[in-house]
């Protein structure tokens, strides 16, 4: 007779805990997964689910379905350098399936991947259950507390994975040693209205000081204004009227309605933080996703690095668990699997943040000289492929290899 199956529990419904939640379900693993908000309706994820997703969703039979939920496509990247604007990145290399980006906020994501992981009889979705801490039984984790209809519970698991994202409880609770690259800037949030186009219009403006990237939701863009790390109460001190003002000087070439921006109270400020654990696990526990490296916006890549980190995952410890078998000695795979594309991507972002977005948000006036590599990007197409490529794909990208129970 075999070994009675293991019961994994993943704390946090992010990309990384539903994606890794719907695969070990997939392979028959007794799968819990908890999020401590009651929904995943939250306006302050990422929207941009890069091409190796959607090959992810291809490779499980889901791409349709996916991309049945509602959605704007971009096949090409580019932003407006001064008053230039340049093409940067194009997906059309790809195959046809995946030679886009789609731009689908995070909240319809996250309920199609819970809607599919439902379909399979040994998956729970717990909302509004909050994870508090671990449990641990002679020197391994052993489960975790939680809280869930204000009352604190307890789960047992044979495996933690832990996905509570960059502030994640779990991985100080177990103390992982973490390495912090400190980041040079921080992001206003804030929505402004605008008529739906029949193609979608995201860019990105730079500007002596200023960066924005304008997000093409349809009905209203999403403005992510950067500026330098500790400027949040100057410019909030300057008062809501200058900053409407600022916002519409950075993109005088797109019409923006900034008197939507009614107060302060519209706008919201995202704390940007670029780390990585030095380590990933302990006996019975596993971090991936945001909780084990934070990502910097750049690029838009996080929520894929996370998917990437489900898949890897999946891919090592899901049958062996749906075997009954013991995956400690596993754990270290995962990260020695995940780590050489976190460290190139964060490489990149860190010295782009030291090298070129610091220097930007420091520098308060003259025009803007657009870099040689960009001119060259521009002008010939074929180029553009290279940074479709580390922006689709990244490093090291990865193909489902965890099986699907049978029944």
């Amino acid at each position: 007779m075999g070994q009675a199956k293991k019961h994994l529990c993943i704390v946090g419904g992010g990309p990384a805990g539903m994606v890794a939640g719907l695969l070990f379900a997939r392979a028959g693993v007794h799968t819990t997964v908890l999020e401590k908000h009651a929904d995943f309706l939250r306006d302050f994820r990422g929207d941009t689910v890069h091409p190796s997703t959607l090959r992810i969703f291809a490779e499980l039979g889901l791409l349709d379905a996916f991309l049945a939920r509602p959605h704007d496509k971009v096949h090409e990247l580019g932003a407006w350098i001064g008053d230039r604007h340049v093409e940067i990145a194009h997906f059309s290399g790809f195959d046809r399936r995946w030679n886009f980006i789609a731009m689908m906020p995070q909240w319809d994501f996250l309920d199609f991947v819970a809607d599919e992981a439902r379909l399979y009889p040994h998956f729970e979705l717990l909302m509004e259950a909050e994870g508090l801490g671990l449990v641990e039984e002679a020197g391994k984790v052993a489960g975790i507390r939680y809280r869930h209809g204000g009352e604190e519970k307890e789960i047992r698991a044979d495996l933690v994975i832990a996905c509570d994202g960059r502030r994640s409880v779990l991985r100080e609770a177990a103390a992982l040693p973490l390495l912090s690259f400190g980041a040079p800037m921080d992001v206003f949030w804030f929505r402004i209205p605008k008529q739906r186009n029949a193609a979608n219009e995201s860019t990105g403006v730079i500007t002596a000081g200023t960066i924005m990237a304008l997000i093409d939701r349809g009905e209203y863009w999403q403005c992510a204004y950067v500026f330098a790390k500790g400027r949040e109460e100057e410019i909030r001190a300057l008062g809501i009227e200058r900053f409407r003002q600022t916002v519409a000087q950075t993109a005088p070439m797109i019409p923006l309605d900034v008197a939507a921006i009614q107060s302060w109270e519209d706008v919201k400020l995202l704390t940007v933080a670029l780390d990585r654990l030095e380590r990933w696990h302990q006996p019975g526990l596993l971090v991936i996703g945001d909780a084990a490296h934070a990502m910097s916006p750049i690029g838009g890549v996080g929520i894929n690095v996370a998917v990437q980190d489900a898949v890897a995952a999946a891919n090592l410890l899901a049958a062996p668990m749906a075997e009954g078998r013991d995956v400690d000695p596993l754990l270290a795979k995962v990260q020695a699997r995940r780590m050489p594309a976190v460290r190139s991507i964060q490489g990149f972002q860190d010295a782009a943040q030291r090298r070129v977005i610091s220097r930007l948000l420091t520098r308060r006036s003259g025009p803007l000289k657009v870099p040689l590599v960009l001119r060259l990007i521009d002008r010939f197409p074929l180029l553009r492929r290279l940074p479709a490529a580390f922006i689709g794909f990244g490093i090291r990208a990865e193909h489902v290899r965890s099986p699907k129970a049978s029944g």
